[in-house]
C-alpha cells in the first residue's frame, strides 16, 4: 500500500519522488511504502501550518476540546483495528498495543477538560486602581517529533494538548511506524481539525527533523529520542531561541529491598524489563537487590525469563514481540557481548531467538546478567531491549548511592514494606518518577511526565504540565486610576 504525506488538507508525495519500506518485524513482510521526504516537503508542511495558525488561535478553546472530543470517540470505536496496526507495524504484543491507544483516548479525554481550565492567574497590583492578570495563548507552529515504540500514544501526547492550545502542527513520526502515524492524521482529519493545521510528513530524522528545528516559523519542538539527537535538537533550538521540549532515554532502577514482597517485585521486574521487549524509556534496566534475597530472587527471576512465550504480538498467548528492526537487534546483542566481555555473568538469554514461525522476525531472548558492578557499559548506557543488569548491595544506603550514579534520571522503582524505607526513597532518588511498590513502566495520562539530568531538559509531557510546553504566560496591566503611575517608583499614602 503506498502512502503520502499530509500537507495543507491534502495527501501528497514527497517532491523528490522517493520512497521507503516499512516491514513487520514479526514476519519481514511489508507493510507499505512512504514518501522519503526531504526539506523542501517539511518547509511546505510549516508554511501551510503558519497559514492556518492565525484562524485556528482564534477559534475558542471549549470548541477545540469538542474536536479532541470527537478524535477519542474515533479512536475509541477503532481500537482494535488501531492495535492491530501497532502490533504489525512495531512489534508489541497485542494487549500492549491496545493500552497504547487507550491512551490516546484518555489523553483527548483529558483534553476536553482542560478546554475549560486554561487557567491564568488574577494577582493583586502593588497600584491602586490597577489589575494585574495573565492568560495563556499559543505559541504558532509545533514541530513533533515521536520516536517508534508507542507509535500512537507518544503522538497524542504531544499533538493533543498542542492543538488544544491553539498551535498548529508538523508532525514527524519514526520510519519505523509511519502507517500508524498516517491513521492518527486521517482520524484527526474526520474530527474536525481543519486543512493545515495538522501536517504530517515522513522521512529521515536528520532531514526532516532537522529542516523542522532550523526553520525561523517553527516556535516550539517537542522531542522524544534518543539522548545524542535530543542534544542535537536542544542547542539547534537554543541557538535559534525557540521553546524546546526533551523527553530523551533512561537507565531506570529498581530497588528490591530485603523486607520486600518477593512475589510482587518479581512481576515488577518482569513486567519492566521484559515488556514491550525493553524497548522502553522508563524500562526496567538495572535491578537493585539486597544481598539477603539476592540468590533466591535471581534464581526466580531466571526461571521466569526463561518461561516467558516469545513470538508474533498478534497471538493473544505471546509475551514478548520482536525488537524493531534488524538493528535494533544487532544493537542488543552488541551490548550482551560487551557485557560478557566485562566480565558479568550471563545468567540466561544472550543470543536471538529463533523458530519455525519466528526465523524471518528479529526477536531476542529475555537476558538477565549477574555480578554487574556499576562501572559497567551494561549498568549504565541505555540498551533498550529485553537485557537486565542485576547489582547487590547491603543496604539501603548503598542502593540509592547506586541508582543514583548515572547520567540519567528518568523512572526508578523501590519494592519494601516499609513506609520510612519507601519515603526516604522518594526523596533521595534522583528520578522524575519514582514508583513505590510497582514496575518502573506505566504513566497515566493525567500526570506530568519526564526526568532529570541526561533524561529530559526539565520540561514534562502528560497531564497540565502538557500545556505549559505548548503556551506562552502573556501578562495583562489594566489601569483605571486616570493617571500614569509608575509601577516600583510611585508610593502612596496608606489609610
Amino acid at each position: 500500500m503506498e502512502h503520502r504525506n499530509y500537507i495543507g488538507g491534502d495527501w501528497v508525495e514527497a517532491r523528490s519522488g522517493k520512497r521507503f519500506v516499512n516491514v513487520n518485524p514479526a514476519t519481514g513482510e511489508a507493510i507499505g511504502e512512504f514518501p522519503l521526504s526531504g526539506e523542501e516537503d517539511a518547509h511546505r508542511a510549516i508554511e501551510s501550518a503558519k497559514r492556518s495558525f492565525p484562524s485556528w488561535s482564534k477559534v475558542p478553546v471549549p470548541v477545540r476540546g469538542a474536536i479532541m472530543g470527537r478524535f477519542a470517540d474515533l479512536i475509541a470505536a477503532r481500537k482494535e483495528e488501531l492495535a492491530r496496526l501497532v502490533t504489525g507495524e512495531m512489534g508489541k504484543i497485542l494487549s500492549e498495543s491496545r493500552g497504547d491507544v487507550q491512551e490516546c483516548t484518555d489523553t483527548a479525554h483529558f483534553a476536553i477538560g482542560e478546554s475549560r481550565r486554561l487557567y491564568g492567574r488574577t494577582v493583586p497590583s502593588e497600584l491602586p486602581g490597577k489589575r494585574c492578570f495573565t492568560i495563556r495563548k499559543p505559541i504558532g507552529v509545533a514541530a513533533l517529533i515521536t520516536p517508534w515504540n508507542f507509535p500512537t500514544a507518544l503522538p497524542c501526547w504531544k499533538i493533543i494538548p498542542a492543538l488544544l492550545s491553539g498551535n498548529t502542527v508538523v508532525f514527524k513520526p519514526s520510519r519505523e511506524t509511519p502507517a500508524t502515524a498516517a491513521r492518527l492524521v486521517e482520524l484527526l482529519a474526520e474530527a474536525g481539525v481543519p486543512a493545515g493545521v495538522i501536517n504530517l510528513v515522513h522521512g529521515p530524522g536528520e532531514v526532516v527533523g532537522n529542516a523542522l528545528c532550523t526553520h525561523p516559523d517553527v516556535g516550539v519542538i517537542s522531542f522524544t529520542g534518543s539522548v545524542a539527537v535530543g542534544r542535537e535538537v536542544g542547542t539547534t533550538g537554543g541557538r535559534l531561541l525557540k521553546k524546546v521540549s526533551l523527553e530523551l532515554g533512561g537507565k531506570n532502577g529498581q530497588i528490591v529491598m530485603d523486607d520486600a514482597d518477593m512475589d510482587l517485585a518479581l512481576e515488577g521486574v518482569v513486567w519492566g524489563a521484559f515488556g514491550t521487549t525493553g524497548q522502553r524509556c522508563t524500562a526496567t534496566s538495572r535491578l537493585i537487590l539486597h544481598e539477603a534475597v539476592h540468590d533466591e530472587f535471581v534464581a526466580r527471576l531466571v526461571d521466569r525469563a526463561n518461561k516467558l512465550k516469545i513470538g508474533n504480538g498478534l497471538d493473544e498467548t505471546v509475551e514478548i514481540g520482536p525488537l524493531v528492526s534488524e538493528a535494533q537487534r544487532e544493537k542488543v546483542h552488541g551490548y550482551v557481548e560487551v557485557g560478557k566481555q566485562e566480565g558479568a555473568e550471563l545468567a540466561c538469554g544472550g543470543a536471538p531467538y529463533t523458530s519455525d514461525e519466528c526465523e524471518r522476525g528479529f526477536f531476542y531472548r529475555p537476558t538477565i546478567f549477574t555480578d554487574v558492578t556499576a562501572a559497567m557499559r551494561i549498568a549504565r548506557e541505555e540498551i533498550f531491549g529485553p537485557v537486565l543488569a542485576v547489582l547487590k548491595v547491603a543496604n539501603l544506603d548503598e542502593a540509592i548511592e547506586v541508582i543514583n550514579d548515572s547520567q540519567y534520571g528518568l523512572s526508578s522503582a523501590i519494592y519494601t514494606r516499609d513506609v520510612n524505607t519507601a519515603m526516604r526513597a522518594v526523596d533521595e532518588i534522583e528520578a522524575g518518577v519514582v514508583y513505590v511498590n510497582s514496575a518502573t513502566i506505566g504513566a497515566e495520562c493525567h500526570l506530568p511526565f519526564g526526568g532529570v539530568k541526561a533524561s529530559g531538559n526539565g520540561h514534562r509531557e502528560g497531564g497540565w504540565a502538557a500545556y505549559d510546553v505548548f503556551t506562552g504566560e502573556h501578562i495583562v496591566y489594566v489601569d483605571y486610576s486616570g493617571r500614569l503611575q509608575k509601577a516600583q517608583m510611585d508610593t502612596w499614602e496608606t489609610a
